[in-house]
């Protein structure tokens, strides 16, 4: 008996294991057993103790008469109505060897000559059953490939559950590392600014320990030539004639000698916002890992990428691409004008441009218009094509080092500048959009592809 068995289920383990269920007795905690069973357990054990509920018993268990006849009943019942031989009829004891074909069971002999199956069709039950398992077989394989499927799906969602905690993880750090930036500029900005407070404590104080010091000479001085003409006045008029009387000038009041506190209070956390600007960036488009191929590596900014030399482990979701080296924005577009600038650096092979959201990212394909993919590009370093179908040949005389995407959504319009020269596009497309647009980025071998931060202006109105 389990320890962990129901008492009703202790009750029935019993009747049904020991045959001779004679003595069926009853703890005081109302858990029933067979008293030969009983016995062993405390035998073995070397303790009085229920086996269901570990419950100690001091006083000897009851015998349980309404069990014992239920249990007598049961043998009885079955020892008059046996259960029939595997493989033999129930009605004439004989083998069942037909099949019948009509009635889809096996009989026997007898069985097959009875008013039950007349005219019906009977094959041997082996042939049948080969036929059966054969039936069975070819029934059992779309079920064994959809579990193959469910498996495969359950892997990759077991994958994806895993990847889902790293980026949760490296998430998290990158976003403490980026605070614990802000506030390391903050605790700086802190101590300059109480330093400057305390600088201009100490010059100003400096100033007024001066100013201090020669009004204590003065006052000293003064003193001194009022207690010698009060003595003079007490001498003969010649002599009193003859004082020289020191004239000082009046004492003037010390202007600008206290602390600046609205230079040092006002506005300050706007002030600490202004410069905060210096170290922060702001790109209109961030990348978005979760579209990137396995191949490509994105800087923990995503701002930008390039092409690596091992493929990552990372899960095949409906929005990665798998074989073209391709990443996308994280936002889409679907109205307004948009505009951003990427960095080519060194690259003899790339295309950059805009995709709508339900363009193909699976298998290899062709990246043109017709394909929803508004993009241009370089190849071998001095070819440059923009994705129509078939392809238009640009021709650019200089080779731009930046180049600017321009979305128009409501106008219909993805135009293509080098940077350093907005004069005139390098393609346009004129097209009339349904969708969601992304930008879409593809770096070359050589250098990464990165989209460039825009300065940030304050406007105060």
């Amino acid at each position: 008996m389990a320890a962990n068995t129901s008492p009703l289920e202790a009750d029935l383990s019993c009747a049904v294991c020991c045959e001779i269920f004679k003595d069926p007795v009853t703890l005081h905690c109302n858990h029933s057993f067979c008293k030969a069973c009983l016995d062993l357990c405390w035998k073995e054990k070397r303790a009085r103790e229920c086996p269901v509920c570990r419950r100690r018993s001091s006083m000897e268990p009851l015998v349980n008469f309404a069990l014992r006849n239920i249990v007598e009943s049961f043998l009885k019942e079955r020892s008059q109505n046996p259960p029939a031989p595997t493989g033999i009829c129930s009605l004439h004891d004989e083998k069942l060897k037909l099949f019948c074909v009509d009635d889809k069971e096996a009989v026997c002999l007898v069985c097959q000559t009875s008013k039950k199956h007349e005219n019906h069709k009977f094959r041997p039950v082996q042939e049948a059953a080969q036929d059966y398992k054969g039936e069975l077989k070819t029934a059992l394989k779309p079920l064994q490939d959809k579990l193959e499927s469910f498996n495969k799906v359950k892997n990759e969602c077991d994958e994806t559950a895993e990847h889902i905690k790293k980026q949760a993880q490296q998430t998290e750090r990158q976003i403490k590392e980026e605070f614990e930036k802000l506030h390391q500029f903050l605790r700086d900005e802190e101590k300059a600014r109480i330093a400057a407070l305390r600088r201009e404590e100490e010059q100003k104080g400096r100033i007024m320990k001066e100013k201090i010091e020669k009004l204590t000479r003065e006052i000293s001085s003064l003193s001194d030539t009022i207690r010698v003409i009060e003595e003079e006045m007490e001498a003969e008029d010649i002599f009193f004639l003859q004082v020289v009387i020191c004239t000082l000038q009046d004492p003037q009041c010390v202007s600008g000698a206290l602390i600046d506190v609205a230079e040092h209070l006002g506005s300050l956390k706007y002030k600490v916002w202004e410069k905060m600007l210096g170290i922060v960036q702001y790109t209109p488009v961030t990348l978005d890992p979760n579209t990137a191929r396995p191949a490509l590596i994105l800087t923990e900014d995503l701002t930008s990428v390039r092409r690596g030399y091992e493929r990552q482990q990372l899960p095949d979701n409906p929005e990665r691409f798998d074989i073209l080296p391709c990443v996308l924005g994280s936002e889409g577009f679907t109205s307004g004008k948009h505009c951003w600038d990427v960095e080519l650096g060194n690259n003899i092979n790339w295309y950059l441009g805009v995709t709508k959201e339900s363009s193909n990212r699976k298998g290899i394909f062709p990246t043109n218009q017709e394909a929803g993919y508004w993009v241009i590009s370089l190849l071998d370093g001095d070819k440059y094509w923009a994705g129509t179908s078939p392809e238009t040949r640009l021709t650019v005389e200089k080779k731009p080092q930046k180049i600017r995407v321009q979305l128009d959504c409501d106008g219909g319009e993805v135009a293509f500048f080098d940077s350093s020269d907005m004069r005139k596009p390098l393609y346009t497309f004129k097209h009339r959009f349904t969708e969601r647009l992304f930008p879409c980025f593809c770096p070359g071998c050589s250098a990464p592809l990165r989209v460039c931060p825009v300065k940030t202006v304050i406007k105060v109105d």
